[in-house]
């Protein structure tokens, strides 16, 4: 898995956009379980000065793609278009006899334009008499890392292992560096499991040192200003079972995972800001396509890893996610906020609830 493109002719840019598929993969998986990293970010004591001023900057290695490669863009733009519900990020829920819920997909990063919600998500919110984000216990770090500490087994590798155990002198250099540009010494997370290391790797510096300054990524704020306005706030999976989600999956997976993320130093910040700009403009059914674009000579048994990250971290969480939400949506007035990737597909959380009887429709049009 996460192969390099083979043909040398291809700019830096191709290349780099072929690669971004597979690590967008395990980007996205970290994201899933940010608010975990947000909890280790702390217990390290990780405080860069001055951090809200760092710009992520980056490019939008897509908007790069439709020009250098516009056949390669309209395959992956048709196939993203064949994708039910892959065009927005807000929705509304319906059921005849309580009043209207809605839906927001996020991004669970601290950037300002993301934090904004697109338009009409901050009036649906305020009236809302109930918010549901993917796990109630982050508003409160200290008993969600004492959650942590209490099964060590989900983040820490036992026998005295550490990551250098399973990594390359190489890769160990080019972790070394890259956990150095962001303030953290290799040591002091040496006994994490990849998943976790990669965490710290698989974001930008910038977005690492707004959360070190105390920035809430979108969910967090979501739900600690839930609390404070006197909604009822409500979880729909436990810590827990979020970092089982991660640490089932094999740790050759979370492995070349970290390696390939390494691999692509400081265009991370290319990587964010693409897919950031997907996010913003609503094309999350874009953002899985692009995930599954690898080297054309991925093997099998590469996709049969890729199948099981897509069946444990997505199409699990998701018939989980709105089993669970159901009786709270009976209720009525509810704002609902998960992970933009739960949204679409025949087995996002959207047809889940159509298929639960709600009416699920896109606000975007509306907008």
């Amino acid at each position: 898995m996460f192969q390099h493109w083979a043909k040398p002719a291809r700019s830096l840019a191709d290349r780099l956009t072929s690669r971004l598929g597979d690590n967008l993969l395990a980007l996205i998986a970290t994201l899933h379980v940010l608010f975990a990293l947000s909890l280790i970010v702390t217990l390290l004591s990780i405080s860069p000065a001055h951090a809200e001023e760092i710009s992520c900057g980056g490019k939008n290695l897509i908007a790069e793609m439709r020009t250098s490669d516009p056949a390669r863009f309209a395959a992956l733009e048709k196939e993203a278009a064949a994708v039910p519900n892959g065009k927005g990020t807000f929705w509304k829920i319906e059921k005849p006899g309580v009043a209207p819920s809605y839906l927001l997909g996020t991004m669970h990063v601290t950037d300002p334009r993301v934090l904004a919600m697109p338009a009409g998500a901050s009036q649906a919110y305020d009236t809302s008499g109930t918010v549901i984000v993917e796990s109630d216990e982050i508003v409160d770090d200290r008993k969600a890392a004492a959650t942590i500490m209490m099964q060590p087994g989900l983040t820490m590798f036992a026998d005295g292992k550490s990551i250098k155990d399973f990594l390359k002198p190489e890769d160990v250099a080019k972790l070394e560096a890259g956990l150095k540009t962001r303030g953290i010494p290799l040591t002091l997370v040496a006994k994490m499991k990849p998943w976790m290391i990669a965490s710290f790797v698989a974001l930008p510096a910038c977005e690492m040192s707004r959360k070190a300054a105390g920035a809430a990524f979108l969910d967090k704020k979501l739900a600690e200003d839930a609390l404070k306005q006197g909604k009822s706030l409500k979880g729909l999976e436990t810590l827990v079972e979020q970092l089982q989600a991660m640490d089932a999956l094999p740790v050759q997976f979370h492995l070349e995972a970290l390696i390939e993320t390494l691999a692509l130093g400081d265009t991370i910040t290319d990587v964010m800001e693409t897919t950031t700009e997907l996010y913003l403009s609503g094309d999350t059914g874009l953002i899985m396509p692009m995930m599954k674009a690898v080297s054309e000579e991925k093997s099998t048994s590469d996709d049969a890893g890729y199948a099981d990250f897509e069946q444990r971290i997505i199409t699990d969480r998701n018939k989980t996610m709105a089993t669970r939400a159901r009786p709270i949506l009976d209720g009525g007035a509810v704002f609902m906020a998960v992970g933009a990737l739960h949204l679409p597909g025949n087995e996002g959380v959207i047809e889940l609830l159509r298929k639960d009887g709600f009416t699920v429709t896109s606000m975007s049009a509306a907008n």
